[in-house]
């Protein structure tokens, strides 16, 4: 009996609840394109697939031992109450028992099961994922990165540790799937990953010395992560190729990102991003993402490819050649995408430009760049005499233009989140995006100093905004606000922010990951 017989006995075998060392009523059994999970009363049990598909290796059962404990070791990084430990199992191919006596015979990732229902992918469908599970996600994924290893390898990162996997991707793809409209698009977007990573040759190389190539989670999609008891738990990390979880952390964040996007959600896709670029102060991500999320859109395509060269009937092959299909078209979409626009707000504390400024995010997919998150970061003193000092103010508009300068050059709509009363803040990111060839407006925002005063107070009460500033300082920047140049006037967009919510006009400008533009009214 070859090996995927005598797993498949075993399979059938441990389908039988008197199996297992504790009260099972009702086993039930799921299966993906690499494992077996059998749900046994208050208990998962993952068996891995004694497969070779060059990606991954558990031809032998050393290798499924060794990445069972791998499994474990990497995931309890995130999900330490779900990942218990590796369990043998024992007996025989046709009488086998988990974590019985003998000689082990298979393993098993033994996991303390959860409800299904939590999922996100499954929370989404039902509308049920929201701002604040979407800004959880973004810190608990920022404080992940800030805390795991970083490569020491010197291999790990390089263009060609990069380029492996992407070109395997298109390899397994092609080997799959026959028909000749797919093969072409296929090979476009081969090309398309080759020059990419020639161009980025010096983005990763700075990428690399920035220690941004860390022992990631590798596979953070919505459907390896569920939200259980009020916690968000992230699991079922990549711990069978170090050269899959050995990565940018720009690569986890673009899988998310883009399994928003397919899913329907670009603006909750926009909103992550926007949060978690804000936490990690990783601007420099910018250069590569848009590299990352075509490489992960072609992997979920290769999951699907090769999920229909297995046992199944016709109509689920068919429906994965669908999702096969939607993915190479969210690949090719990524790599058509360039929608370069420089957007500054104008308007004194209080007057709704960080509110306004989120409806760009999520309707743009822009990138916002807030001034009082950027000086926290660049002066961690919290002394006003330091913060707000002269030279402090020069500082932060600075590093706004060196950030926005980054965005741009990748292809992203930037929105910069600061007061810009004055023309000489202004003028230099007008210049920027003229150089660039990009859009340029100006959301202009004002209210009564009454409104002003009232919505300061109740922040400042409220103590959950970035800003610092207050009633004082908002009477302040009201004596510097200095008029718009009739050149600039021909780019402004005025929000009216005088009811709950802003009322953003539309921007006339396009998407930054090529869904639809934001087109005038």
């Amino acid at each position: 009996m070859d090996v995927q017989r005598q797993q498949a006995a075993i399979i059938r075998g441990l389908e039988d609840p008197a199996r297992y060392p504790h009260p099972v009523t009702r086993i039930e059994h799921r299966e993906t394109h690499i494992s077996h999970v059998l749900l046994a009363g208050d208990y998962a049990y993952k068996i891995k697939k004694p497969l070779d598909l060059g990606f991954l290796d558990f031809s032998s059962l050393e290798q499924r031992r060794f990445f069972c404990r791998e499994e474990v070791r990497l995931n309890a990084r995130l999900a330490p109450s779900i990942y218990l430990d590796v369990v043998p199992i024992t007996g025989t191919h046709d009488d086998p028992h988990i974590d019985g006596h003998g000689t082990p015979i298979e393993y098993a990732v033994r996991m303390r099961r959860f409800d299904d229902d939590g999922l996100l992918d499954r929370l989404l469908d039902r509308g049920e994922v929201g701002p604040g599970l979407i800004d959880d996600a973004a810190r608990r994924i920022a404080e992940f990165h800030d805390a795991i290893a970083v490569a020491t390898d010197r291999t790990w990162g390089t263009p060609s540790a990069i380029l492996s996997p992407a070109r395997e991707n298109f390899d397994q793809i092609e080997a799959r799937v026959g028909d000749p409209a797919d093969t072409s698009r296929l090979q476009a977007l081969r090309r398309w990953t080759d020059e990419r990573v020639g161009a980025l040759d010096d983005t990763l190389a700075r990428r690399r010395s920035q220690g941004r190539i860390r022992e990631c989670h590798g596979d953070m999609h919505l459907g390896n992560m569920a939200l259980q008891d009020g916690e968000l738990i992230i699991f079922d990390g990549i711990e069978f190729n170090e050269n899959l979880r050995w990565i940018d952390v720009a690569s986890d964040v673009a899988f998310l990102v883009m399994d928003l996007d397919q899913r329907g959600a670009p603006d909750l896709a926009s909103r992550f991003l926007d949060r978690w670029l804000a936490a990690t102060g990783d601007y420099d991500a910018l250069a590569v993402l848009r590299f990352y999320l075509v490489y992960r859109a072609v992997v979920r395509a290769k999951i699907a490819a090769i999920r229909m060269a297995q046992d199944i009937d016709a109509a689920e092959r068919q429906r994965l050649h669908d999702r096969f299909r939607a993915y190479l078209g969210l690949a090719e979409r990524y790599a058509a995408a360039w929608a370069p626009a420089v957007l500054v707000t104008r308007g004194v504390a209080g007057s709704g430009k960080s509110t306004a400024a989120q409806v760009l995010v999520e309707r743009l997919g822009a990138v916002r760049i807030r001034s009082d998150v950027e000086r926290r970061r660049l002066f961690p003193d919290p002394d006003p005499a330091v913060r707000y000092a002269a030279a402090a103010h020069d500082a932060v508009y600075a590093r706004l233009e060196a950030i926005a300068a980054r965005a741009v050059a990748a292809g992203f709509p930037v929105i910069l989140d600061a007061t810009f009363l004055e023309r000489e803040r202004r003028a230099p990111l007008a210049r920027l995006a003229e150089r660039f060839g990009a859009a340029f407006r100006i959301l202009d925002l004002d209210l009564p100093d009454a409104t002003l005063e009232r919505r300061l107070r109740a922040r400042q009460q409220a103590g959950t905004d970035a800003s610092e500033a207050d009633v004082a300082v908002m009477t302040r920047q009201r004596e510097r606000i200095e008029p718009l140049t009739t050149s600039e006037r021909r780019h402004r967009i005025r929000v009216d922010n005088t009811g709950g919510a802003p009322l953003v006009p539309r921007t006339g400008l396009p998407h930054a990951r090529g869904f639809a533009p934001d087109e005038t009214d």
